[in-house]
């Protein structure tokens, strides 16, 4: 029989001479977020972490914690973990916390971790492909893993959102983004939607005193009621600003902005099931004529830096290690010539056998910066002849799947594991690879990088497959982000990270 889930008992019911239980009341904390990062068009509504990628919202929110996760490095740490061993190339036994229990009131034991992990290989898309865990045996608070093959990067994985440990004698209550479940972390969903959260604190949370009571998170889709709603104090907090908005809180004594860099990335795949994206000197072009400088600067008010390729300056396998094509709008022109696109008509755009070379564009507008990306780029191709036709939709994930695109472009966090294995894995040789990019040396490649233990011998390898794919024109790289969280001045222990996890902990404080 499933449990019920374990609603937190607020202090205060005790009645004191003289006090009402509504002045009692007044003495709860309470948080209340707004987001742009939470939604069912981002694929992370709800908290199932086996459903998608809404164990990012189960960790942001903190729902949910891994065995394992990332310090402000990106080094891998133990959490509900205490310790892991390589027993060979193919297994690796986990040493469990002890004295930690699910929200339901379950015991987190080794085999509560076998029954959830199992279930996350058995439905989740991604997990099965990164892990190839083949069984798991469970002993009190020692966990066994085995896999098909050397798996380096199995530590990293088990510290990603879908890893996060869950009840299932629990299970999941409801569905997609209404589902709930049962965690370990500081919070306990009372309830969940596709636009709202309402979280209690866990006073059984094996982590210490949750200094919040109650935290609600809203979801917005406009960006400017979020900035609104955080002037006018409908929200103590937000994670997704509109970057021309940061001005408006920047040195202003009531709020607080913490920030930091991250992997998340923002790029394009171009669709080579496309007659005219099958022309390399197209994609080329495209890039070339894309003012990356110009959006970092100008539209993103210098929160994102310039990218080459898929990781950061952080990464020794980063933007330094690899090279691509600049800005060159001369250049650009030259490549659409060379496949006889040229103005002929006089209306600015090039043109071949009577076709004007028009492009659709693919975007949405939950990530704020893409919309704006998608005309600011449409204003610099316009320069070199090509018709940028944009489909800002928050319906693009399924116009991705159909392949109803010549450009697709999205963010992504490139190594949330810390490792660069995530991003090939996910985007280039797996689901998320919309544009059907093939090269057989990339996939070998990826397969060796899955394979290789020493962080040197991956480190050359992500900088080989980058270049690969950059040759190849398969895909393009605009801007790493700046994460910033901003807050009123009274929200304490809320810090940008940058895996992009972790936004609502134990350590939350409202003075």
């Amino acid at each position: 029989m499933k449990k019920k889930l374990i609603a937190a008992v607020l202090a205060g019911a005790v009645m004191i001479s003289g006090l009402s239980v509504s002045v009692m009341a007044d003495k709860e904390k309470t948080f209340v977020y707004g987001t742009t990062g939470y939604s069912e068009e981002m694929g992370d509504a709800g908290l199932n972490p086996h459903d998608n990628y809404s164990g990012w919202s189960a960790l942001r929110y903190g729902v949910g914690e891994t065995l394992f996760k990332y310090n402000d490095n990106m080094e891998v740490e133990p959490w509900l973990a205490t310790d892991y061993e390589f027993v060979d190339d193919t297994t690796v036994k986990i040493t469990l916390r002890d004295g930690v229990k699910f929200s339901s009131g379950r015991t987190m034991d080794a085999q509560a971790v076998k029954e959830c992990l199992e279930n996350l290989v058995k439905v989740h898309d991604r997990a099965p492909s990164d892990m190839k865990i083949d069984h798991i045996e469970a002993d009190g608070l020692t966990l066994t893993i085995y896999t098909t093959e050397p798996c380096p990067a199995i530590i990293n994985y088990l510290g990603d959102p879908y890893g996060a440990i869950i009840d299932m004698e629990y299970g999941v209550q409801g569905e997609g983004g209404n589902a709930n479940v049962a965690g370990t972390g500081p919070y306990i969903a009372e309830k969940d939607t596709p636009t709202q959260i309402d979280l209690v604190k866990n006073e059984n949370y094996w982590g210490g005193d949750v200094k919040v009571d109650k935290v609600t998170v809203k979801s917005f889709s406009d960006g400017s009621a979020l900035t609104a709603a955080l002037q006018t104090g409908d929200i103590q907090g937000t994670y997704g600003l509109q970057y021309d908005n940061y001005v408006l809180f920047d040195g202003n004594p009531e709020y607080t902005i913490n920030s930091c860099a991250t992997s998340r990335c923002f790029f394009g795949q171009f669709n080579f099931e496309s007659e005219i994206m099958q022309d390399q000197n197209i994609r080329k072009a495209i890039e070339m004529g894309i003012d990356k400088e110009g959006f970092c600067s100008v539209i993103m008010e210098g929160r994102g830096l310039p990218a080459k390729a898929a990781f950061p300056d952080s990464f020794s396998y980063g933007n330094e290690a690899v090279e691509t094509v600049s800005y060159d709008p001369e250049g650009a022109k030259k490549l659409l010539e060379e496949s006889g696109w040229k103005d002929t008509d006089g209306d600015g755009y090039a043109d071949k056998d009577g076709q004007k070379l028009t492009i659709d564009w693919l975007t949405y507008p939950t990530r704020l910066e893409q919309p704006k990306l998608a005309e600011y780029a449409q204003a610099t191709l316009k320069e070199i002849g090509i018709d940028v036709v944009v489909n800002n939709t928050s319906d693009h994930m399924t116009y991705a799947a159909d392949g109803d695109f010549d450009v697709y472009v999205s963010s992504t966090t490139t190594a949330p594991t810390g490792d660069p294995e995530y991003f090939f894995t996910s985007t280039v040789v797996g689901p998320k690879n919309y544009g059907k990019y093939e090269n057989k040396e990339v996939t070998a490649l990826t397969e060796k990088l899955h394979q290789a233990f020493e962080p040197e011998e991956r480190a050359k390898l992500a900088t080989e497959l980058q270049q690969k794919i950059l040759d190849d024109d398969g895909f393009f790289f605009v801007s790493h982000l700046n994460m910033g969280i901003v807050t009123k001045s009274n929200v304490k222990g809320m810090a940008a990270h940058p895996c992009d996890y972790y936004e609502i902990t134990a350590d939350l404080d409202v003075e």
